[in-house]
Parts: C-alpha cells; structure tokens; sequence
C-alpha cells in the first residue's frame, strides 16, 4: 500500500554553490546603451568634410562625366556619406553603422591609396584626373586634389578604424561582398569606353584598364591580378581587426 501524496509540498533547500551564468544569444552590445560620442563625431565630420572637399576640388578642375567615373571619386563620396552617418550616430549615441558597411567603405579607401601610389603616382605620362599631360605642380590645386583622395582621406580613414572602431566587428564571411563593387566597376569602365570614341583621350581612365593599349585578355588579366590582391587585402583587414587591441571605451 502507497502512502498518500502529502497535500503541501515542503520547499527544498538551496543548492550551494554559486549560479549557474548560460550564455546569452542577445550580444552586450543589445543590452549595453553606446555612449554619446563627441569628440568621435567632429572627427569623423572633418573626415567627411575632407572627402567632399576632394570630390569637389576635381568636379571644379575637370568635367563632371570624367571625374566621378574615377573609383578613387567614387569612394570619397562614399567615405562622405558614411562618415556623416558615423558622425551623427556618434553624437546621438545611438548604434554604429554595420561593420559590412564601414568595412566595405574602409578597404575601398585602402584600395584608391594604394592603387595611386604602387600603380599610377609614377607613370608616363603622369597621372591626371583631368586629362593633363604634365605632372601637377606641388600645393597647386589638381596635386591638392590627388593628395586629399589617395592620402589624406584614406590615411583618416584607416586611423578612424584603429582609434574609435572597436576591434573584431569585420567578418570573413563578408570579403565576397566587398568585392561587388570593384566588379561592377570593372563592368562599367569596359562598357563606358565602349560608348566613347577610339580617339577620346578620357576613353580608359587607367592604363592598366586601357583595352587599346593591352588588348581584352590582358586588361582582364590585370583585373584578374587585381582582384585577387584586392581579395587577399580585405582578409588581411579581417585578420588585424580580430588582433587588434580594442580602442578604450570612453565618451570622446
């Protein structure tokens, strides 16, 4: 015979030991409120003030068409538009961009720096944005120009990411996306000279791209090069995001 269930169950003891903590699936980053950003947000608006500042020195040397079919232009004005959105989510203290976004626009910045200086700053005839055959004299307007867009804002942006991004944000699993745009672009500098005639000296912005000058398969081959380094760039930024040390959190 069983005996009788008791109405009233007494209340077991307190395990010792301390909690148990399980792992959250919401990031801190969920829960944590950003600080506003002051002093990071004036930065990053004098970052977009600089890139607008190029972008607009060149429009004013050269014609509009040519000067924002170049990808070094291309990315200033994006460096523009997401320093601005930096700075006024730095202010508002509110959440940063997403890290596909302002990784994509930091390895583009990367890519017009170096591309000017391994592949164009030394070339013959010089390197002109707005068709010149002469090199720019320096602290004259069009040298200002290349100095803003391939030094200057590239070397800001790189310091943004290393003194007020926290580390670790960038993702392999997002190099393939970064490397759309530079295809697309490749697409539409082959299909833009095809529009233009034979004799436009603006036909072929860089002369790695001239198919003229090379012939398809070995403008194709240097855009294959080309990629490929640009890949291998945007795993090494991964790479060093995730080793290096996280800026200190602080309300500057």
């Amino acid at each position: 015979m069983t005996a009788p269930i008791p109405r009233e169950i007494p209340d077991l003891p307190a395990v010792p030991g301390p909690p148990l903590l399980l792992p959250a699936p919401v990031p801190a980053t969920a829960v944590v409120a950003p600080l506003r950003r002051p002093l990071a947000a004036l930065l990053r608006l004098l970052i977009a003030v600089a890139a607008a500042g190029g972008v607009a020195l060149e429009l004013l040397l050269g014609t509009p068409a040519r000067t924002l079919s170049y990808f070094s232009v291309q990315t200033n004005i994006l460096v523009t538009v997401v320093m601005l959105l930096s700075a006024a989510r730095a202010w508002r203290a509110r959440r940063a961009l997403p890290s596909a976004v302002t990784g994509a626009t930091l390895l583009y910045a990367v890519i017009a720096a170096l591309v000017y200086h391994l592949l164009l700053d030394h070339t013959t005839p010089p390197f002109s944005m707005t068709g010149a055959t002469t090199a720019p004299e320096r602290w004259h307007a069009q040298w200002a120009a290349l100095q803003v867009l391939h030094v200057l804002v590239p070397a800001a942006v790189v310091l943004d990411w290393l003194l007020l991004t926290p580390a670790a944000r960038l993702h392999l699993r997002q190099t393939a996306a970064w490397l759309l745009y530079p295809l697309a672009y490749l697409a539409f500098s082959l299909i833009r000279a095809a529009f233009l005639a034979p004799s436009n000296p603006a036909r072929y912005l860089y002369p790695f791209l001239d198919v003229t000058a090379h012939g398809y398969r070995s403008t194709l081959a240097n855009a294959l090069l080309l990629g490929l380094a640009i890949y291998t760039l945007a795993v090494l930024l991964v790479g060093l995001d995730h080793t290096r040390p996280t800026p200190t959190r602080h309300r500057a």
